[in-house]
């Protein structure tokens, strides 16, 4: 969507305020037959975010017991119990996106004349600068800590994302010796790699031929990691593996165990859970409840997580191995970097704060509870109050989970660095530019595997094929890419007052109930030349970002720009219209929306899918209404709505996209387009692994074989020509070849990002079957 278009409407004041119900004070309110009167007088575009919000604050308390159903627990033995959750460990790794398969597993000690591979020594163990490969491009770097006799056990020592392998080996300052767990695990006669992490500086957030933000490389990484149903939490915990590979293909015999604090606690307990080779596990500074997860930085954002599984069932996951948790201050994150002069913002808000002693305590117990094997239990390490990380007492119970139970000491003398040249911000940005360059590899292949996975399953010969073999997609689009949320919708109720009385109709604003929390709004434009029994099609022309119903209806406003007013236009033109009100305004207050929907594996589209769907329940109800004759139009997230509602949805007879047709995929995850949403504020744009599923071609066949039309601007800077153009002939082939060339058709026009109205209003009337 054009910023412009957001800036604009974010001064427009909503329609229960300014001069619509300024009209509508001059006179008696009336309601529309029917209906009972509409007495609000708040903003309801703010309302009904709240009450999204309070509706998804519900659901997300529901899911602790609720997603209990979704397991099949075997506490009979602990063998039948490992069988019994593999299908949940196979959806958590598919959530964190840890799906790729891995490389065969090497170490490689690399150096030169300045940066030795051999980085230090001591007589316990030598310290050795290494690399591992993971997928195709992408490489582990850290440190190697090879003791000098047989290795007690096997170590992959995860520091927090913004410490180093060095801090944490004692080589650098910046981690007190007592909390040095690497070194201290060395020194006992562990063998230890400590890899690196990405960060959260920003420095290499961006493309400098295009822009530089003040996103955190792993928000960088997460955005267009999400879009291929990857995740930046997902490629490190396959660099973690990738060591597990090593260790166990290296003939030491020895256990493994993986540990690790804050960003790396994280990773430790998610590894631990995704592959069962891993003995043992501690996690410091990253354990608790996870209510609260949409506060925290979107980098830790995984679909589906809240679903099926918190901190609790992902140590189950762990379970009947060894967990060790200590309670250690969690590293304390305000939000994203503030942008440094030639840096664009729009990083996600996000916080990181220490969880009370009581609650850590409170999940630990539940995750014994939920796996109910004799004598397995997390041990808690640590408390009331918050202790160091890596402290000597829990690197102990970590270790005698391993099998080696005696005192854990360091010493007090720290190895020196031997490397001459060591930089460690140019290791960070090979780690960011491996990973975005996997990203965007991944990309390039997936629009042959939508093509394989959609069309060259069902190879279609007539419409009425394609549209039988794509009813299987559609539940698919609802429920894992989309999002589906099973509460029944109520009776609509609708309350109603009238609000505009133009020469040609008159326009009720309308709530409708929804869920007990959630209303639908929007107003209903009747032209006044409606004969009883007369039933007429119904255009419903929705807004974009940051906008309400009266920006498409009113001509003395600024959005009027964009929108030409067309739905008041094509009330004028004897359309019944319908302008509704979806849930995109309210800056982070809505896009936090969606922060607390994907973890339910669920999305914006989620709940204003069942809004429109109550709409149209309610519209299909009226008198004067033809219910197989409802249309939609709409610009900009409009036109993202035109894409996603009548593909959900098949009430809705036909569909024009206005202002957002692309090859959207790449307009969400090129980091070399100027206007990718890589470098804006549409943090809550991305649609989890939409990239091997659907595309907007592949949503239009969802469309088909209903009329779609598309209204492109030349100099519309949601996107390019020849992007819109490639992806729209697709779905003009698939019309033209299944006999159906008359019901689609692209209009190119001279003009920015808004409503033409010439050939869409033609479409409409000729689709919609209503004569000029």
């Amino acid at each position: 969507m054009r910023r412009s278009v957001a800036l604009c409407a974010v001064a427009i004041v909503s329609l229960a305020t300014g001069r619509l119900m300024a009209a509508a004070a001059r006179s008696e309110p009336t309601p529309l037959a029917g209906t009972v009167l509409l007495d609000w007088t708040d903003d309801l575009s703010v309302r009904i975010v709240d009450e999204a919000h309070r509706y998804l604050d519900r659901k997300t308390a529901e899911a602790v017991v609720a997603r209990q159903k979704l397991w099949q627990r075997d506490s009979s033995s602990a063998a039948a119990y490992e069988r019994s959750i593999e299908s949940n460990r196979a959806d958590f790794r598919k959530s964190i996106g840890a799906v790729d398969q891995r490389l065969p597993a090497e170490m490689e000690r690399f150096g030169n004349d300045a940066n030795p591979a051999l980085v230090a020594q001591t007589p316990q163990y030598r310290v050795f600068q290494v690399r591992w490969p993971v997928l195709e491009g992408v490489w582990g770097e850290g440190l190697l800590l090879e003791p000098a006799g047989q290795a007690a056990g096997q170590v992959v020592a995860l520091p927090d994302a913004d410490e180093t392998p060095e801090q944490l080996a004692g080589l650098a300052p910046g981690i007190p010796p007592a909390s040095q767990f690497a070194r201290r695990l060395a020194e006992n006669g562990f063998r230890v790699v400590v890899p690196v992490l990405v960060s959260r500086g920003c420095d290499f957030s961006g493309n400098p031929l295009v822009a530089m933000t003040n996103q955190p490389h792993r928000e960088w990484i997460y955005r267009q990691a999400f879009e291929v149903g990857r995740h930046v939490i997902g490629y490190e915990v396959q660099k973690v593996l990738a060591l597990v590979d090593w260790f166990c293909r290296s003939g030491v015999e020895a256990k493994v165990g993986v540990a690790g604090y804050g960003e790396g606690g994280l990773l430790a307990l998610y590894s631990a859970a995704a592959d069962s080779r891993i003995d043992a596990c501690l996690v410091s500074g990253y354990f608790g409840p996870r209510q609260q997860l949409w506060e925290e930085p979107i980098y830790r954002n995984v679909w589906n997580l809240l679903r099926e599984f918190g901190d609790a069932e992902i140590a189950s996951l762990v379970a009947p191995r060894g967990l060790a948790i200590e309670f250690s201050p969690v590293p304390e994150v305000e939000g994203p970097p503030k942008p440094a002069e030639g840096r664009r913002g729009g990083a996600a808000p996000g916080k990181l704060t220490t969880p009370s002693f009581e609650s850590v305590e409170k999940e630990a117990r539940r995750a014994a509870v939920l796996v109910n094997l004799p004598g397995w239990q997390p041990a808690v390490i640590g408390g009331p109050s918050p202790s160091a990380p890596g402290s000597r007492a829990a690197v102990e119970a970590f270790t005698a989970k391993m099998g080696v139970k005696r005192p854990m000491d360091v010493s007090p003398q720290t190895p020196g660095d031997g490397r001459r040249a060591f930089d460690p911000l140019a290791r960070q940005k090979r780690q960011v530019e491996q990973l975005t360059n996997h990203v965007q590899a991944v990309e390039r292949g997936c629009e042959r595997l939508r093509d394989q996975w959609f069309l060259g399953t069902i190879n279609p010969k007539s419409a009425d094929e394609l549209t039988a073999g794509a009813r299987k997609y559609r539940e698919v689009f609802r429920n894992e890419v989309i999002g589906s949320l099973d509460d029944p919708l109520l009776a609509p109720s609708p309350k109603t007052r009238k609000v505009y009385d133009e020469p040609k109709w008159t326009g009720y604003e309308v709530v409708l109930d929804v869920w007990p929390e959630l209303h639908a709004w929007g107003v209903l434009c009747l032209p006044k030349d409606i004969k009883p029994g007369e039933k007429r099609p119904v255009v419903v022309c929705q807004h974009g970002l940051e906008g309400v119903p009266r920006d498409t209806i009113e001509k003395d406003i600024a959005g009027y720009r964009y929108y030409k007013a067309f739905t008041a236009e094509l009330a004028n033109q004897g359309f019944v219209t319908f302008a509704p009100y979806n849930l995109y305004r309210g800056g982070d207050r809505f896009r936090s929306l969606q922060r607390k929907l994907n973890p339910l594996r669920a999305s914006l589209f989620s709940i204003i899918s069942q809004q429109h769907q109550q709409i149209l329940n309610w519209l299909g109800s009226l008198p004067s209404v033809d219910r197989s004759r409802i249309g939609f139009y709409g610009l900009s997230y409009g036109g993202k709505s035109a894409m996603r509602l009548p593909a959900l949805l098949e009430g809705y007879a036909l569909s024009i996209c206005s202002g957002d047709f692309n090859d959207w995929v790449r307009k969400n995850l090129s980091v070399t387009f100027n206007g990718s949403y890589m470098f804006t504020g549409e943090y809550e744009i991305f649609e989890f692994d939409l990239g091997h599923t659907f595309n907007y071609a592949e949503m239009a066949f969802l469309i088909f074989p209903r009329p779609f039309m598309v209204e492109r601007g030349h100099h519309d800077g949601v996107g390019i020509d020849p992007w819109v153009a490639y992806e729209y002939a697709k779905v003009q082939h698939v019309y033209d070849e299944l006999g159906l060339a008359d019901r689609t058709e692209i209009e190119y026009f001279n003009g920015p990002h808004e409503i033409n109205g010439q050939r869409s209003y033609e479409f409409l009337h000729k689709h919609l079957a209503w004569p000029k």
